[in-house]
């Protein structure tokens, strides 16, 4: 049974979600994706306005006993940042050692995906620009939170946030942190964000490094041989 607000795929999400943002006409835009759900979404509205797709690497911490519960995120960068909720780590009993070694961890992942998923290409210039953050979808916004908050030290001109479907609530807190919403779904009921997709099969890192092959942000071609 699904929802009476549906998305065929993550590529039907994307088209909808770029006829929103083409109409709103971004100043020198630049897509950023969440890998690995919000890749197939901004690529379709990469392809449709024509802006460059890139990538915010950022990995969830999550509670000991209910890694699903985000009590932070580390996110990738220059220097790697690491954003924690401090009330809610000491009522789930998240204390500094768990946090660091839960990090160490999570940057390598962090390392192995931009390695696989981007090479040895730099990231794509945001200062000054429009930077339109892209997801599939968002529940609690802990892990957006604390990728908004890295990006605004790259010194974007406005940052816009474009999702599929998230509960009202969330919509709401990250208001805050954003210059512009757009989302397609706000659920007063709101479930997984799975129950909003027909098919939402999980991504694998093959599937993102073809997105961004086909859309120029893969990682650069080797030098030809002489």
């Amino acid at each position: 049974m699904y929802a009476d607000i549906e998305f065929q795929d993550r590529a039907d999400a994307g088209r909808r979600l770029a006829d929103k943002v083409a109409a709103r006409r971004f100043p020198d835009p630049v897509v950023l994706a969440l890998p690995r759900g919000g890749v197939p979404v901004a690529a379709e509205i990469a392809s449709r306005i024509g802006a460059p797709l890139d990538l915010l690497l950022v990995r969830k911490i999550g509670a000991p006993t209910q890694p699903e519960l985000a009590v932070g995120a580390v996110i990738d960068g220059e220097a790697p940042e690491i954003v924690v909720d401090e009330s809610l780590a000491r009522l789930v009993g998240a204390d500094d050692a768990y946090i660091e070694a839960v990090n160490v961890r999570e940057l390598a992942e962090i390392e192995r995906r931009r390695a696989v998923y981007l090479g040895g290409r730099r990231p794509v210039a945001v200062a000054g620009r429009t930077a339109i953050v892209v997801d599939d979808g968002i529940a609690t916004g802990s892990t957006m939170l604390a990728a908004l908050a890295a990006l605004r030290r790259r010194g974007p001109a406005r940052t816009v946030l474009a999702v599929a479907v998230a509960p009202r609530e969330t919509v709401a807190a990250l208001a805050r942190e954003v210059d512009e919403i757009i989302c397609l779904a706000m659920p007063a009921d709101f479930a997984a964000i799975g129950f909003y997709y027909r098919d939402f099969r999980q991504v694998g890192d093959d599937d993102v490094t073809e997105i961004l092959a086909r859309c120029g942000t893969g990682p650069e071609p080797p030098e030809p041989t002489p």
